[in-house]
């Protein structure tokens, strides 16, 4: 199986533009965020990665939201 990459327009897509190019940059600057990888000058993110991300970020109560 080969690793679909996305690039920081299209993981802003998926998110549903709640989360911003800009945003994602910023991430990568203090690294937080999903991890990315950098080929030939440019930022993807592996999809599955982004997966696990979202995972992570998943609760069942307010109380259970950390930042």
């Amino acid at each position: 199986m080969t690793a679909r990459y996305l690039t920081p327009a299209q993981v802003s897509e998926r998110f549903g533009g709640r989360i911003a190019v800009r945003t994602l940059a910023n991430w990568r600057y203090l690294g937080t965020g999903p991890k990315f990888t950098r080929l030939g000058g440019r930022i993807l993110y592996r999809e599955d990665v982004l997966d696990e991300w979202e995972q992570t970020r998943t609760v069942e109560s307010t109380s259970e939201y950390r930042k």
